[in-house]
């Protein structure tokens, strides 16, 4: 009995994702509209799907393009790019609700990733234009005649947030599904392929982010807890100071490699710009290098200006500090990961703060008894001298 019905369950649980499957194909679905087009794809992200007819003679090709999901303070849009692969360059068709209910659906050629979506003509004719919005879904239609006798396409399908004041395209998120969704389209056989998850602008945005918070946010305060508390030790010196010194270049040679990862990515990315990241950015690289020069320059411990010296390293190098981390959570909006990347990195950082706080305490404890110890050698000094502090015998 535990086994038929082990297999029932199981059977009906397949069927469920079978049904389920079939439902979100785009081979089975029926337009209201009665109209009926011979090739379709399901695209891998956004809820997307891609109906066309496609005249090889006349280079004509009849599309309409669902997008499920859709709230109506959502614009949605489907392009082409016929001179490369990505958003820059693309030749969009968009559609969003009006407040009114209505359905607005028009061109416009993409030039920049911060493209506000206005209307413009493409680079091709097109005709028949038109969306409708119901049940959360909204389908683009439209006629396009592509030039010289095209028959393999870059696509890039989204979708972004309309402004609540102007009831105009807002900017699209710039991670996860968002930056995956194109690929090509080979408009006769009708077989198209997504660019791969791993591409290189994502991958090198992530060397970025891994890159500087390796460095700046995890080394620089290490070697900073190193230089406040282990030269405490009279054992750990010198030590403590090419431990330091090793832990502080180590962050600056990495951190310059994330610096400079980032630099090569904004120039690739015209018309993408986080203001606030890059200045503090430029600001680390340019308060990091003074502190390698200024190691070049360090005083003599006996010198006159070694106290000026030593205020200055260390308020730079808290500053250093305490910039990197807010633009390390700078870096973590920018590229909303998983939440799990950001929240072991505040993991790292409670672990140090932690760690400084009772290095404080037990640093203060050992410079409090060793003022102790040395008054009290003083005061035993004195009454020797006077002829009450004579050692004991046995005790030289």
């Amino acid at each position: 009995m535990d086994g038929m019905l082990k297999l029932f369950v199981s059977s009906f649980i397949l069927m469920s994702m079978l049904l389920t499957s079939s439902a979100q194909s785009c081979s089975r679905y029926a337009f209201s509209s009665n109209r009926v087009f011979s090739s379709c794809n399901d695209l891998p992200y956004l809820n997307s799907f891609l109906h066309w007819n496609f005249n090889s003679s006349s280079s004509g090709v009849q599309i309409a393009y669902r997008h499920t999901g859709v709230t109506s303070s959502m614009w949605v849009s489907w392009a082409i790019n016929l001179d490369s692969k990505g958003m820059v360059g693309s030749q969009a068709l968009v559609a969003y609700r009006n407040p009114d209910g209505t359905i607005k659906a028009y061109t416009s050629s993409v030039d920049s990733y911060r493209t506000p979506l206005s209307e413009s003509n493409l680079s091709f004719p097109v005709s028949d234009l038109s969306a409708t919005y119901s049940n959360s879904e909204m389908i683009i239609y439209a006629t396009l005649e592509l030039p010289n006798n095209s028959t393999t396409v870059n696509q890039v399908w989204q979708h972004g947030p309309l402004s609540a004041t102007t009831n105009t395209p807002g900017p699209h998120a710039f991670s996860g599904p968002n930056v995956q969704s194109m690929g090509t389209l080979d408009l006769l056989s009708g077989r198209s392929a997504t660019a791969p998850v791993g591409n290189s602008r994502t991958r090198n945005r992530n060397i970025h982010g891994v890159l500087n918070a390796v460095s700046w946010g995890i080394l620089m305060p290490i070697g900073a807890i190193i230089a406040r508390y282990m030269r405490v030790f009279k054992s750990a010196d010198p030590a403590w100071f090419y431990l330091h010194v090793t832990c502080q270049s180590s962050a600056y040679i990495i951190g310059v490699a994330g610096w400079a990862t980032g630099i090569k990515l904004g120039s690739e990315s015209s018309g993408v710009q986080y203001t606030a990241h890059r200045a503090i950015g430029i600001v680390l690289f340019c308060l990091g290098t003074l502190q390698v020069f200024a190691l070049l320059l360090r005083p003599k411990k006996d010198h006159k200006y070694r106290f000026y010296w030593d205020i200055y390293h260390r308020s730079v190098g808290y500053t250093v500090i305490i910039l990197s981390i807010i633009n390390i959570y700078k870096g973590f909006d920018i590229l909303d990961p998983e939440k799990k990347w950001k929240r072991a990195y505040t993991g790292i950082l409670a672990a140090l703060a932690l760690s400084a706080v009772f290095l404080e305490a037990f640093t203060w404890y050992i410079v409090l008894k060793r003022k102790k110890s040395a008054r009290s050698g003083k005061m035993n000094g004195a009454n020797g001298v006077n002829g009450y502090g004579a050692e004991t015998p046995g005790t030289a």
